[in-house]
Protein backbone atom coordinates (compact mmCIF):
# COMPACT_ATOMS: atom_id res chain seq x y z
CA UNK A 1 0.00 0.00 0.00
CA UNK A 2 2.73 2.27 0.89
CA UNK A 3 4.04 1.83 -2.75
CA UNK A 4 1.55 2.52 -4.19
CA UNK A 5 0.81 5.63 -2.41
CA UNK A 6 4.19 6.92 -2.64
CA UNK A 7 3.89 6.18 -6.73
CA UNK A 8 0.67 8.23 -6.42
CA UNK A 9 2.61 11.22 -5.84
CA UNK A 10 4.21 10.67 -10.21
CA UNK A 11 7.96 11.60 -8.19
CA UNK A 12 9.02 11.81 -12.12
CA UNK A 13 6.44 14.58 -13.00
CA UNK A 14 8.54 17.09 -10.57
CA UNK A 15 10.02 17.96 -13.57
CA UNK A 16 7.12 20.56 -14.43
CA UNK A 17 8.45 22.37 -10.36
CA UNK A 18 12.13 22.11 -11.93
CA UNK A 19 11.63 23.27 -15.01
CA UNK A 20 10.49 26.41 -13.99
CA UNK A 21 12.83 27.08 -11.13
CA UNK A 22 15.63 27.13 -13.82
CA UNK A 23 13.75 29.07 -15.43
CA UNK A 24 13.70 32.04 -13.21
CA UNK A 25 16.93 31.06 -12.12
CA UNK A 26 18.35 31.81 -15.45
CA UNK A 27 16.81 35.39 -14.61
CA UNK A 28 18.52 35.98 -11.72
CA UNK A 29 21.68 34.52 -13.60
CA UNK A 30 21.64 36.83 -16.48
CA UNK A 31 21.17 39.79 -14.03
CA UNK A 32 24.03 39.16 -11.97
CA UNK A 33 22.08 39.12 -8.59
CA UNK A 34 23.82 37.64 -5.99
CA UNK A 35 21.81 34.35 -4.86
CA UNK A 36 21.97 34.66 -0.95
CA UNK A 37 19.50 31.63 0.01
CA UNK A 38 20.59 29.27 -2.07
CA UNK A 39 19.41 26.21 0.30
CA UNK A 40 16.05 28.07 0.77
CA UNK A 41 15.44 27.88 -2.56
CA UNK A 42 16.22 24.07 -2.81
CA UNK A 43 13.55 24.01 0.23
CA UNK A 44 11.58 25.69 -1.72
CA UNK A 45 11.60 23.55 -4.80
CA UNK A 46 11.20 20.56 -2.35
CA UNK A 47 8.21 21.59 -0.56
CA UNK A 48 6.32 22.19 -3.92
CA UNK A 49 7.20 19.24 -4.82
CA UNK A 50 6.19 17.45 -2.25
CA UNK A 51 2.84 19.60 -2.27
CA UNK A 52 2.02 18.93 -5.98
CA UNK A 53 2.65 14.94 -4.94
CA UNK A 54 0.05 15.05 -2.18
CA UNK A 55 -2.09 17.13 -5.19
CA UNK A 56 -1.74 14.62 -7.83
CA UNK A 57 -2.68 11.15 -5.51
CA UNK A 58 -5.97 13.65 -4.61
CA UNK A 59 -6.29 14.00 -8.32
CA UNK A 60 -6.07 10.17 -8.84
CA UNK A 61 -8.67 9.45 -6.10
CA UNK A 62 -11.17 11.53 -7.56
CA UNK A 63 -10.85 10.65 -10.65
CA UNK A 64 -10.65 6.76 -10.05
CA UNK A 65 -13.83 5.64 -11.95
CA UNK A 66 -13.10 8.19 -14.34
CA UNK A 67 -9.82 6.70 -14.92
CA UNK A 68 -10.56 2.92 -14.94
CA UNK A 69 -12.48 3.53 -18.15
CA UNK A 70 -9.31 5.46 -19.79
CA UNK A 71 -6.91 2.70 -21.72
CA UNK A 72 -4.24 5.59 -21.37
CA UNK A 73 -4.36 5.46 -18.01
CA UNK A 74 -4.27 2.15 -16.76
CA UNK A 75 -0.57 2.85 -15.19
CA UNK A 76 -2.15 5.21 -12.26
CA UNK A 77 -1.19 3.88 -9.25
CA UNK A 78 -4.77 3.38 -7.86
CA UNK A 79 -5.90 1.49 -10.75
CA UNK A 80 -3.21 -1.16 -10.52
CA UNK A 81 -3.33 -1.81 -6.77
CA UNK A 82 -6.92 -0.58 -4.61
CA UNK A 83 -6.17 1.20 -1.82
CA UNK A 84 -9.02 1.92 0.74
CA UNK A 85 -10.21 5.77 0.01
CA UNK A 86 -9.64 6.50 3.74
CA UNK A 87 -6.13 5.87 3.38
CA UNK A 88 -5.63 7.82 0.38
CA UNK A 89 -7.04 11.11 1.87
CA UNK A 90 -5.27 10.24 5.07
CA UNK A 91 -1.61 10.14 2.92
CA UNK A 92 -2.77 13.27 1.17
CA UNK A 93 -3.64 15.45 4.43
CA UNK A 94 -0.73 14.43 6.03
CA UNK A 95 1.63 15.51 3.22
CA UNK A 96 -0.20 18.32 2.87
CA UNK A 97 -0.15 19.33 6.70
CA UNK A 98 3.83 18.66 6.89
CA UNK A 99 4.28 21.02 3.69
CA UNK A 100 2.47 23.85 5.20
CA UNK A 101 3.91 23.35 8.61
CA UNK A 102 7.27 23.97 7.09
CA UNK A 103 7.00 26.79 4.84
CA UNK A 104 4.75 28.68 7.72
CA UNK A 105 7.91 27.97 10.29
CA UNK A 106 10.95 28.51 7.70
CA UNK A 107 9.90 30.16 4.46
CA UNK A 108 8.59 33.72 3.33
CA UNK A 109 4.52 34.42 3.82
CA UNK A 110 4.46 35.03 0.46
CA UNK A 111 5.54 31.97 -0.57
CA UNK A 112 3.30 30.05 1.79
CA UNK A 113 0.15 31.94 0.14
CA UNK A 114 1.62 30.69 -3.17
CA UNK A 115 1.11 27.14 -1.89
CA UNK A 116 -2.06 27.87 -0.88
CA UNK A 117 -3.41 28.78 -4.18
CA UNK A 118 -1.71 25.70 -5.79
CA UNK A 119 -3.95 23.86 -2.91
CA UNK A 120 -7.10 26.17 -4.06
CA UNK A 121 -6.81 25.84 -7.55
CA UNK A 122 -6.50 22.15 -7.73
CA UNK A 123 -8.97 21.19 -5.18
CA UNK A 124 -11.69 23.48 -7.03
CA UNK A 125 -10.64 21.95 -10.51
CA UNK A 126 -10.72 18.23 -9.36
CA UNK A 127 -12.99 17.94 -6.28
CA UNK A 128 -16.80 17.62 -6.35
CA UNK A 129 -18.96 19.86 -6.19
CA UNK A 130 -16.97 22.67 -8.17
CA UNK A 131 -14.76 20.05 -9.82
CA UNK A 132 -13.75 22.55 -13.07
CA UNK A 133 -12.38 19.74 -14.91
CA UNK A 134 -15.80 18.84 -15.96
CA UNK A 135 -16.39 22.77 -17.35
CA UNK A 136 -15.58 24.50 -20.11
CA UNK A 137 -13.02 26.50 -17.51
CA UNK A 138 -11.02 23.68 -17.01
CA UNK A 139 -8.16 24.47 -19.03
CA UNK A 140 -7.79 28.09 -17.34
CA UNK A 141 -7.67 26.21 -14.16
CA UNK A 142 -5.12 23.21 -15.07
CA UNK A 143 -1.81 23.32 -16.54
CA UNK A 144 -1.42 26.93 -17.25
CA UNK A 145 -2.32 28.35 -14.01
CA UNK A 146 0.14 25.70 -12.06
CA UNK A 147 2.59 26.94 -14.42
CA UNK A 148 2.20 30.61 -13.28
CA UNK A 149 2.20 29.73 -9.62
CA UNK A 150 5.35 27.78 -9.98
CA UNK A 151 6.65 30.33 -11.54
CA UNK A 152 5.76 32.87 -8.76
CA UNK A 153 6.65 30.75 -5.99
CA UNK A 154 10.75 31.12 -6.74
CA UNK A 155 10.15 34.44 -7.51
CA UNK A 156 9.15 34.92 -4.38
CA UNK A 157 12.09 33.30 -2.82
CA UNK A 158 13.98 35.63 -4.66
CA UNK A 159 12.91 38.58 -3.70
CA UNK A 160 10.89 39.88 -6.46
CA UNK A 161 7.91 38.65 -8.30
CA UNK A 162 8.02 40.38 -11.09
CA UNK A 163 11.90 38.82 -12.16
CA UNK A 164 10.51 37.14 -14.48
CA UNK A 165 8.64 39.46 -16.83
CA UNK A 166 4.84 40.31 -17.53
CA UNK A 167 5.09 38.70 -21.18
CA UNK A 168 7.01 35.68 -20.07
CA UNK A 169 4.48 34.87 -17.51
CA UNK A 170 1.40 35.49 -20.16
CA UNK A 171 3.63 33.24 -23.09
CA UNK A 172 4.03 30.22 -19.99
CA UNK A 173 0.22 30.58 -19.36
CA UNK A 174 -0.10 30.18 -23.14
CA UNK A 175 1.81 27.33 -23.93
CA UNK A 176 0.78 25.38 -20.59
CA UNK A 177 -3.06 26.29 -21.45
CA UNK A 178 -2.04 24.60 -25.22
CA UNK A 179 -0.07 21.90 -23.75
CA UNK A 180 -3.61 20.90 -22.21
CA UNK A 181 -6.19 21.17 -24.83
CA UNK A 182 -3.15 18.85 -26.89
CA UNK A 183 -3.49 16.48 -24.30
CA UNK A 184 -7.37 16.50 -24.21
CA UNK A 185 -7.28 15.97 -28.05
CA UNK A 186 -8.84 19.46 -29.06
CA UNK A 187 -7.18 19.62 -32.32
CA UNK A 188 -8.61 23.35 -33.46
CA UNK A 189 -7.93 24.53 -29.70
CA UNK A 190 -4.89 23.98 -29.37
CA UNK A 191 -3.67 25.39 -33.00
CA UNK A 192 -5.35 28.65 -31.68
CA UNK A 193 -4.01 28.87 -28.24
CA UNK A 194 -0.20 27.83 -29.97
CA UNK A 195 -0.40 30.63 -32.45
CA UNK A 196 -1.04 33.13 -29.46
CA UNK A 197 1.78 31.29 -27.62
CA UNK A 198 4.19 31.57 -30.49
CA UNK A 199 3.08 35.52 -30.81
CA UNK A 200 3.86 35.98 -26.66
CA UNK A 201 7.45 34.13 -27.25
CA UNK A 202 8.44 36.36 -30.47
CA UNK A 203 7.56 39.58 -28.28
CA UNK A 204 9.66 38.81 -25.49
CA UNK A 205 12.39 37.91 -27.64
CA UNK A 206 12.15 40.81 -29.57
CA UNK A 207 11.64 43.01 -26.72
CA UNK A 208 14.28 41.75 -24.96
CA UNK A 209 12.50 40.02 -21.99
CA UNK A 210 14.18 36.90 -23.12
CA UNK A 211 17.08 35.69 -24.26
CA UNK A 212 18.06 32.79 -26.32
CA UNK A 213 19.18 30.68 -23.06
CA UNK A 214 16.10 31.10 -21.01
CA UNK A 215 14.11 30.84 -25.03
CA UNK A 216 15.79 27.25 -24.39
CA UNK A 217 15.03 26.25 -21.18
CA UNK A 218 11.51 27.49 -21.24
CA UNK A 219 10.48 25.98 -24.84
CA UNK A 220 12.87 23.76 -25.82
CA UNK A 221 12.04 20.76 -23.26
CA UNK A 222 8.69 21.04 -23.44
CA UNK A 223 8.39 21.37 -27.55
CA UNK A 224 10.59 18.12 -27.90
CA UNK A 225 7.78 16.53 -25.64
CA UNK A 226 4.62 18.57 -27.67
CA UNK A 227 6.07 17.06 -31.10
CA UNK A 228 4.78 13.28 -29.84
CA UNK A 229 2.30 14.81 -28.25
CA UNK A 230 1.02 16.71 -30.99
CA UNK A 231 1.34 14.04 -33.34
CA UNK A 232 -0.72 11.78 -30.90
CA UNK A 233 -3.97 13.69 -32.00
CA UNK A 234 -3.48 11.99 -35.14
CA UNK A 235 -1.88 8.75 -34.46
CA UNK A 236 -0.87 5.64 -32.10
CA UNK A 237 -1.94 8.25 -29.00
CA UNK A 238 -0.28 5.95 -26.84
CA UNK A 239 2.57 5.29 -27.17
CA UNK A 240 3.08 9.28 -28.52
CA UNK A 241 1.99 10.16 -24.60
CA UNK A 242 4.39 7.56 -23.13
CA UNK A 243 7.12 8.90 -24.98
CA UNK A 244 6.41 12.32 -24.46
CA UNK A 245 6.29 12.00 -20.80
CA UNK A 246 9.77 9.95 -20.80
CA UNK A 247 11.45 12.84 -22.32
CA UNK A 248 9.90 15.66 -20.36
CA UNK A 249 8.86 13.96 -17.29
CA UNK A 250 12.81 11.97 -16.66
CA UNK A 251 15.01 12.66 -19.46
CA UNK A 252 14.96 16.42 -19.03
CA UNK A 253 14.77 16.83 -15.48
CA UNK A 254 18.25 15.69 -15.11
CA UNK A 255 19.65 18.38 -17.06
CA UNK A 256 16.95 20.95 -15.26
CA UNK A 257 18.78 19.23 -11.87
CA UNK A 258 22.18 20.02 -13.15
CA UNK A 259 21.72 23.33 -13.98
CA UNK A 260 19.92 24.38 -10.85
CA UNK A 261 22.48 23.78 -9.00
CA UNK A 262 25.35 24.94 -10.83
CA UNK A 263 23.27 28.30 -10.71
CA UNK A 264 23.02 28.36 -6.95
CA UNK A 265 26.44 27.22 -6.25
Amino acid sequence: MIKTLIKSTRITWASKTVNMYLLVLTYAYFTNMVINNPYEIIEGLILVCVLWGALYSLNDLTDLEVDRKDSTKKERAFIQDNVEKEWIMLFFVVLGVIVFLVSFATMKPEFTMILALMLLNQVIYTVPPIRLKNTIFAPFASTATNTVLRIASCCVLLGNIFLVPLSVYFFMYMAGLATYVMYKSKTGQASIIGVIAAVALGYSLYSGYMNFVQFAVAVLPAFLAAIPLYLSLFVEKDKLVYLADVLYHQVAMVFFIICILYILF
